[in-house]
C-alpha cells in the first residue's frame, strides 16, 4: 500500500461529477474504475464488498447510504467489468451495550435497565419483551428491507457467529501476536498504553454479564479459553474463546480476515489521518501480513425536520427513521438516486415531508435521463442522468419514460377515491385530469399503483394540514348557511364557467379560475376561495383548487357549486 493513492485524497469524494482520465465522469463511475484499476494491480478478481453496523439503537435509514446503497453501486458496476463481486453485511453483535439515557429509556423501567450496560448486544433483552433480544428489536425495521433498496443481494453476517467461527482463528493468532500488536495500538492510544503482558481479547463475565470490564489474565490456546478478572463485580473465571470480543481495532482487521474483504465504506470518524482506518491498516499489513480492503470515507445522514432544523440520525441516540418507515412513503429507488446524485463526503439531508419535493426532484432527472429536458450544463445533466439510471434496482429504466404524476396529487386522490376504487378509478381520473396518457403504458400504471398507497400514507402522518383532507359527500345546511347570499351566487356562477370547459384538466381549470376572478379585490378573492374550500371540505383552507378539481368528477364539482344557487 505505501505509495499507492489514497482514496481519501479523490475528488469523486466530494465533487458529484469528475474528470477522470479525460472524461467526464459520475463519482460512482470514477470511484469504479479506481477501484478497477487497483484490483487489477493486484491480481484481484474476487471482491468482497463489506459494510459494518453496530445495532446499538435505532437503525435509520441513513446506514443505507454507505454500509448498503454505495456498496451495491460498486458490486454492480465491478461486476459489469468482469470482476467476481459479492456483498456482505457485519452485524458487531458482541459490541458492548452504553446504557446511555436514550437506549434505558426503550425500556419500562429506565433505572431497572441499567444492569444491562455492559452487555454484548446480542445478550440485551429486547425492551418490549416480545423479541429474542435488543439486536432483534432494533434490526426489525431494517434488516427485511435491505434488498429493496439493492440490485444484488447482500448476505448478512454477526460477529457473534463469527466467533463460534473463523474469528476464533483469528483471536488465537491475536493472542500469539500480542505484543507485535501492542507495540502498533500503543502508537495510537496515546494516554494509557496497554502493559506488558496484554491479551488483546474482552471475555464477557459469567456473573454480572459485561463484556467491557474485564481483563484477560492469561491464555490457555490449546483449551481455547482465557481467564479473567472482571473490574466490575470482581468475578475471576474462565471464558471460551467465542464468549467475548477482540478490542475493537483488532476485531475489525479480524473482519477483514476472515470475510476476505477487498472494498469497504466507512464513516467519516474513522478517516482522519492517524485515526482508527489508519492504525487498523497497519495492524493488517505489518501483524497480519492482510492488505487492507480499500476504503471509503463516507459523510453522515441528517434529517430534517419540518420546522427546518437539521441533526445528525443516531442509532444510539434513535434520532433519525427507518427504511421501513421511507418504505411506506416512497419508493426505494428514490432513496438510491438522493445517496447517487450526493458524492460520499458531502452531507446528506433528508425528512419524510419533504417526499414530494425529492419526487420532483426525480422526475426532473428522469427527464434528462429521456432526453426531454436539459439543465443547460454538461456535467449536471450527466449527475441527474446517472444517478437516475443507477436507481433502478431489480431492472434497468424502461424504453419509454412513464408518465409522472405529481406526489401530492396522488396523495389528493387517495384521499378523495375510496381505497377499494383505487386501481380502476384513480387511473381513470388520472387519464381524465391530463396526468396520464389516453392509453397509459405499463411503466406508468405500475408507478401509479405503488405510490397511491404510499402517497395516502403521506398525506396521513406527513403532509401539512392543507393536504390533508376529506370530501363532503353531501354539503350540510349549517354550512350553506355560513355562505353568504352574494358568494353563492359566485360560486354558482363559477360552476357555469367550469361546466362549459373543453377540457377538465388543471391548466384549464386554473386559467378558468384566473379569468374567473381577474380585477377582484383582495380581500374579496381570499374570501371567495375560503368559502370555495368550504362546500367542499368543510373547512376554509385546503390543497390549490386546480389540482383538486382536475382529480374529481366535472359532474360533482359542478353540480355543488350549482347547488348553491337560490
Amino acid at each position: 500500500m505505501s505509495g499507492s493513492r489514497d482514496i481519501r485524497q479523490e475528488r469523486f469524494l466530494r465533487e458529484a461529477v469528475v474528470e477522470y482520465h479525460g472524461r467526464l465522469m459520475h463519482w460512482a463511475d470514477a470511484l469504479v474504475e479506481f477501484l478497477a484499476e487497483r484490483f487489477r494491480e493486484q491480481g484481484v478478481s474476487h471482491v468482497v464488498v463489506n459494510g459494518g453496523l453496530s445495532v446499538s439503537g435505532l437503525q435509520h435509514v441513513g446506514r443505507l447510504r454507505g454500509e448498503i446503497i454505495i456498496g451495491d453501486v460498486v458490486a454492480r458496476l465491478l461486476s459489469e467489468k468482469g470482476f467476481t463481486v459479492e456483498q456482505k453485511l457485519t452485524l458487531y453483535t458482541q459490541d458492548a451495550w452504553k446504557g446511555k439515557a436514550s437506549q434505558r429509556k426503550q425500556f419500562s423501567d429506565p433505572e431497572e435497565a441499567k444492569r444491562y450496560t455492559g452487555w454484548p448486544l446480542i445478550r440485551v433483552p429486547d425492551p418490549l419483551g416480545e423479541l429474542p433480544s435488543w439486536v432483534d428489536r432494533y434490526w426489525k425495521d431494517f434488516g427485511p428491507f435491505i434488498n429493496e433498496f439493492t440490485w444484488g443481494r447482500v448476505e448478512v453476517v454477526t460477529t457473534t457467529d463469527m466467533y463460534r467461527g473463523k474469528l476464533k482463528e483469528f483471536v488465537k493468532l491475536s493472542i500469539e501476536k500480542r505484543e507485535e500488536i501492542r507495540r502498533i495500538i500503543n502508537k495510537y492510544r496515546g494516554r494509557k498504553p496497554y502493559p506488558e503482558g496484554w491479551i488483546p481479547f474482552e471475555p464477557r463475565c459469567s456473573r454480572c454479564g459485561r463484556i467491557d470490564r474485564t481483563v484477560a489474565l492469561e491464555a490457555d490456546l490449546p483449551a481455547e479459553k482465557v481467564r479473567y478478572r472482571c473490574r466490575s463485580c470482581g468475578n475471576e473465571d474462565w471464558a471460551p474463546l467465542w464468549d467475548g470480543k477482540l478490542n475493537w481495532r483488532i476485531e475489525w482487521v479480524g473482519v477483514w480476515w476472515a470475510l476476505g474483504v477487498k472494498f469497504e465504506p466507512y464513516g467519516k470518524d474513522h478517516a482522519t489521518p492517524g485515526g482508527s482506518r489508519d492504525s487498523a491498516n497497519e495492524l493488517a499489513e505489518k501483524v497480519y501480513g492482510l492488505r487492507p480492503p480499500e476504503g471509503l470515507p463516507y459523510e453522515w445522514v441528517a434529517m430534517r425536520t419540518p420546522d427546518g432544523r437539521e441533526q445528525d440520525m443516531s442509532s444510539s441516540d434513535f434520532v433519525g427513521f427507518t427504511p421501513r418507515e421511507w418504505l411506506e412513503v416512497a419508493e426505494p429507488e428514490l432513496f438510491r438516486f438522493l445517496v447517487l446524485r450526493t458524492p460520499p463526503m458531502r452531507k446528506l439531508v433528508v425528512g419524510l415531508h419533504e417526499v414530494p419535493l425529492y419526487y420532483d426532484w426525480y422526475y426532473r432527472a428522469e427527464r434528462v435521463y429521456y432526453g426531454r429536458e436539459s439543465t443547460g450544463k454538461k456535467s449536471e445533466d450527466l449527475l441527474l442522468a446517472r444517478s437516475y439510471e443507477l436507481s433502478y434496482t431489480e431492472q434497468v429504466p424502461p424504453r419509454e419514460m412513464p408518465a409522472q404524476p405529481p406526489y401530492t396529487h396522488l396523495a389528493i386522490l387517495a384521499q378523495v377515491v375510496p381505497r377499494e376504487l383505487w386501481e380502476s378509478e384513480a387511473v381513470k381520473r388520472l387519464v381524465a385530469s391530463g396526468h396520464l396518457p389516453e392509453n397509459p403504458d405499463e411503466a406508468s400504471l405500475q408507478r401509479v399503483k405503488r405510490l397511491l398507497p404510499r402517497a395516502y400514507r403521506w398525506a396521513q402522518l406527513y403532509a401539512p394540514e392543507q393536504l390533508r383532507i376529506r370530501l363532503l359527500e353531501s354539503l350540510p345546511g349549517e354550512i350553506v348557511e355560513r355562505v353568504p347570499d352574494e358568494y353563492r351566487e359566485l360560486l354558482a356562477r363559477l360552476g357555469d364557467v367550469l361546466a362549459g370547459l373543453e377540457q377538465w384538466s388543471e391548466e384549464a381549470i386554473k386559467k378558468a379560475m384566473i379569468e374567473f376572478t381577474r380585477g377582484w379585490e383582495g380581500s374579496r378573492r381570499r374570501r371567495f376561495y375560503h368559502y370555495l374550500y368550504l362546500v367542499f371540505l368543510g373547512r376554509e383552507s385546503g390543497p390549490r383548487a386546480a389540482p383538486l378539481f382536475s382529480l374529481l368528477p366535472r359532474s360533482y364539482v359542478v353540480e355543488r357549486l350549482r347547488g348553491l344557487r337560490r
